[in-house]
């Protein structure tokens, strides 16, 4: 083949890709929001990105003391007394927080066995808790979708380590008894963990530092604004109240005398837990992202998040089941309870909006919540885009009662059309050859 053509089947092959520069990600609890430019800039900066990992301290001080100034602006971010930048993701900063409860806890003589989780979490909540070795309690939510502190005292014993909430949860709501709820783990000498993944909606307005929380990671890949999806990369800091400072994992960067320095010298802590020091590259984006909006711009990020999420909310509200009246803060859920009388299920709409040219939200998400459709727009997405995405989503329940039948057979204008999506996860096809070659 002649070069032209091997270009033009390249080109023609990744303008069937999804791509944040070309499509509205309403991927609720995931926030896959705009990544700056100028992010990237910053990150391909020589000095950053030629840095070797092996290279002497006395060579790395800026990559050190950036290093250093993000976990001072983290720690105020989020009310914390101390962060570590080193694990690579969410999940990992869930396993590494743990680790740090049961070496705070083991160290008094008192390891407990048990972790509380909301009916509502992530599934990394749970995983976290059993891969740490921990049995896991689930707590239910209320009909308002929140968890009350009178259910957590009914299952908080001295046999629990800690409890795992998320704040604003996963039905995009905030828990308004989280202060109480910290009162009656810690009245029983467990320790209060917060899931920071819907950060989003918090930062520049409401510390969770203030809220009772003792640790909590912060997906800087979600909240502070990185590149997301493929599988990464992340990161996932966790923070600490000052109790917590000496189990934090090696090695840490110390500000001397004579500039920045990497210290093993922690006897209490619980090791590596990654090797070198996380996903540099990230951590440089994360810290660029924080100095060009400040204080105020952090705020208003939040602030239009809440905005966008609502204004979805009110846009599709009677039109799709709202199963919560709750105001939302980043993300609404909503369900296929009015099209399933029409044979429609939340994967036909999910489905449908293909042929509208928008990625589906999510979709079965949270478990509580049958049927779930789980919207987040973040704070970059213009009204314009919002009304495009809600005025296709009325457009689909429309057709949902007129003609079921296109929803049921959708897409029909992508390359590919519906996949037996169990035979796929289970016997993909990761290999094509030509009708000749069978």
């Amino acid at each position: 083949m002649g070069e032209l053509e091997v270009l033009r089947h390249f080109t023609r092959l990744s303008h069937l890709n999804y791509a944040i520069e070309t499509h509205f990600y309403p991927l609720g609890s995931c926030t896959m929001k705009y990544n700056p430019k100028v992010n990237e800039a910053a990150a391909r900066l020589p000095g950053f990105s030629l840095a070797h990992p092996l290279a002497p301290p006395e060579l790395l001080q800026g990559a050190l003391e950036l290093l250093y100034g993000l976990e001072q602006m983290l720690a105020e971010i989020s009310g914390m007394d101390q962060i570590t930048l080193q694990p690579a993701a969410g999940a990992h900063g869930e396993l590494t927080g743990l680790m740090l409860i049961r070496a705070h806890l083991s160290s008094r003589g008192d390891p407990r066995r048990k972790i509380i989780v909301p009916d509502s979490a992530h599934g990394t909540n749970p995983a976290s808790s059993t891969l740490c070795g921990y049995e896991v309690i689930q707590v239910p939510s209320n009909p308002r979708g929140i968890i009350e502190s009178d259910k957590v005292a009914e299952v908080m014993t001295e046999d629990v380590a800690a409890m795992m909430i998320t704040n604003p949860n996963t039905l995009g709501i905030f828990e308004s008894e989280v202060q109480a709820i910290a009162e009656v783990v810690h009245a029983k000498g467990g320790l209060v963990y917060l899931d920071g993944a819907n950060l989003n909606a918090l930062m520049g307005i409401a510390k969770p530092g203030d809220m009772g929380v003792d640790v909590l990671h912060i997906n800087l890949h979600k909240t502070f604004s990185t590149p997301h999806g493929g599988g990464g990369p992340g990161a996932g800091p966790v923070g600490v109240k000052e109790f917590l400072r000496d189990y934090l994992p090696v090695p840490r960067v110390v500000k001397g005398r004579d500039g920045f320095s990497l210290s093993e010298d922690h006897p209490k802590s619980i090791g590596r837990v990654r090797s070198f020091f996380g996903n540099f590259g990230i951590l440089v984006r994360a810290y660029t992202y924080i100095i060009s909006l400040g204080s105020d711009g952090l705020e208003e990020a939040s602030r239009m998040a809440v905005l966008n999420a609502n204004y979805l909310r009110k846009r599709l509200e009677g039109t799709f089941h709202l199963p919560y009246t709750e105001p939302c803060l980043h993300e609404c859920v909503f369900t296929d309870r009015f099209q399933q009388k029409h044979g429609v299920s939340t994967l036909d709409i999910a489905k449908r909006l293909l042929d509208y040219g928008f990625h589906p939200p999510t979709i079965y998400f949270p478990l509580v919540v049958p049927g779930a459709i789980m919207i987040e727009p973040t704070e970059t997405e213009t009204r314009e885009t919002l009304d495009a995405f809600a005025d296709a989503m009325i457009g689909i329940a429309r057709e949902a009662k007129e003609n079921p039948t296109v929803l049921k057979s959708a897409p029909h204008s992508t390359p590919v059309g519906r996949l037996d999506e169990a035979r796929a996860a289970r016997k993909p096809v990761l290999r094509w050859e030509p009708a000749e070659r069978k």
